[in-house]
């Protein structure tokens, strides 16, 4: 029986908004500025931009490139770069998956905040009561004892979440038609209210100072380490690489596209967007002489700080509620497109694995996704979210990213994967040499470290105060330790499921990497 003709995107520039889309999302808007205001503002934003360059435009490029080459998901693109090492593709597959049961609460929690912004024209000046806003929607105490033990759903929380859902499901029903349809529309849109807002926040008093703290580096801030532990993960966060995501969307790609200039493009993209997040933030909340609250917890910042600013950037009750409104719709839009990729991730590997129909396997996925999200939604949810953020994102993904790495660098041949890179390019290259030692020893070690600092930082704080992030042990082991765990065996469980399919006649496609002749 023949394959069916692989989906591929409308444009090149559908590819790019796509690609911009996903890598574009909440930690733009909020855990990018909080790090700058922790070091140093221009300090920070300095690290980061080499950090872009020296590890985030190799990676995005290589996982692109490959998938390009081989036309599959991340499970058989990792399968066609090293047989032994496809355990990596699926690792960030079920990872991914991981992600997006919680990070579809979290767009569940903007979609509700923009009615609750409406809340804002009866609390002018009332900081207090704007930050208790989110707290009152979502009924969490607070209170970690409580918490993880309270498992009612409440009713805003639970109609946001189905929108939230049907929502994704719609942009991505179709693959890469869907998807090219849809960031149209929601890639440009944020743009234009984080320009709105941007407008605003600069021309308020004070407004000079934010920016000030924002764009001038402070020298005594470069002898922290943190600050390169935190620009190195907000580059590795930021471009949605090792999530599955990016060797779904390289895989539609044409055989004459350029990769090494449309992978800057994207970047270029992702860090334009940052740094106009932060001129928002840092100029609004100098406006409101609010400089020092601005918080690295993204949470914090979107649903407890900012609302304090926003309640007191006029007198008129009216236009702060409009304001509200006008930030929460800046952050549906950029939520939804790194949403619904996550899923598209997923979805793309599976049905190439298992020869499955894309649009069922993305239905399949979403319900399976959407039941457990209810556990996020709960008034416990908030709880079980932050470890298990940690653990993706901390723990798990840095992995990933260093498993494909060696992948690559060492398992593969990175001349191969450059000369793909490079394949439709003529005056812009990326150079053989930097991209070699980028992904076989520069980023590795970053990443490397990264992770050492994590477990460094858990461990300290396990000795401090008895648990991991102030949480029992029995939650961070099942919350934390066994998700580990299952995203790293999924590769085996994958591996039964195609061995118990064979016995009823599945062939499982090879998957091999032909060099150009």
């Amino acid at each position: 029986m023949s394959e069916k003709k692989r989906s591929t995107w409308a444009s090149r520039g559908t590819f790019i908004l796509a690609a911009i889309g996903s890598a574009v999302g909440l930690g733009n808007a909020w855990r990018f500025p909080g790090l700058a205001a922790k070091h140093g503002g221009g300090t920070f934003l300095l690290v980061y931009l080499v950090a872009m360059f020296v590890m985030g435009i190799p990676l995005l490029m290589m996982e692109i490139s490959i998938a390009r080459k081989l036309h599959k998901g991340a499970g058989d693109s990792m399968r066609g770069v090293c047989k032994k090492m496809e355990f990596v593709g699926w690792s960030a597959t079920a990872n991914a998956f991981v992600i997006v049961t919680y990070y579809s609460v979290v767009f569940a929690w903007v979609l509700m905040m923009i009615f609750g912004a409406l809340k804002f024209a009866g609390m002018t000046g009332d900081s207090e009561a704007a930050s208790n806003v989110f707290a009152t929607l979502t009924q969490t105490t607070w209170d970690v004892p409580t918490v993880l033990s309270d498992w009612r759903i409440p009713i805003p929380v639970l109609i946001s979440l189905i929108i939230a859902w049907l929502l994704m499901y719609y942009c991505i029903r179709d693959g890469a038609q869907s998807v090219g349809k849809v960031v149209k529309y929601t890639v440009f849109l944020p743009i234009i209210l984080l320009l709105v807002m941007a407008v605003k926040g600069c021309t308020m008093p004070g407004a000079g100072e934010g920016l000030a703290r924002f764009f001038i580096p402070q020298l005594e801030a470069f002898s922290d380490p943190t600050l390169w532990v935190d620009a190195i993960g907000q580059v590795f966060y930021s471009l949605s690489i090792c999530m599955a995501i990016m060797f779904a969307y390289g895989s539609y790609l044409e055989e004459d596209s350029n990769v090494a200039v449309d992978c800057t493009i994207i970047a270029v993209g992702d860090a334009a967007v940052s740094i106009l997040s932060g001129i928002v933030m840092f100029s609004t909340m100098g406006g409101v002489g609010m400089l020092d609250n601005i918080s690295a917890s993204g949470i914090a910042t979107a649903f407890i700080i900012y609302p304090q600013a926003i309640v007191n950037l006029t007198s008129i009750g009216w236009f702060n509620a409009l304001f509200g409104i006008i930030f929460y719709l800046m952050l549906v839009t950029l939520a939804i497109d790194s949403a619904f990729s996550i899923v598209e991730g997923v979805s793309t590997a599976l049905a190439d694995k298992f020869h499955t129909d894309h649009k069922k396997m993305t239905r399949a996925i979403c319900c399976v996704a959407a039941v457990i999200s209810l556990l996020y939604a709960t008034r416990a949810g908030l709880a079980w979210l932050d470890i298990v953020d940690n653990w993706t994102n901390q723990i798990n993904l840095i992995l990933i990213g260093v498993l494909e790495c060696f992948a690559v660098g060492w398992c593969f041949n990175t001349d191969k994967v450059v000369k793909e890179i490079n394949r439709n390019t003529n005056k812009y290259r990326m150079p053989a040499t930097w991209f070699h030692i980028s992904i076989k020893y520069v980023s590795p070690a970053l990443l490397l470290g990264l992770f050492c600092w994590n477990m460094y930082n858990m461990y300290l704080v396990y000795n401090e105060k008895g648990c991991f992030y102030s949480y029992s042990i029995g939650a961070e082991v099942i919350a934390g330790w066994l998700i580990s765990l299952l995203v790293f065996t999924s590769g085996i469980w994958i591996r039964l499921i195609v061995k118990h399919k064979e016995k009823k006649g599945f062939k499982e496609t090879e998957v091999v990497w032909k060099d150009a002749k």
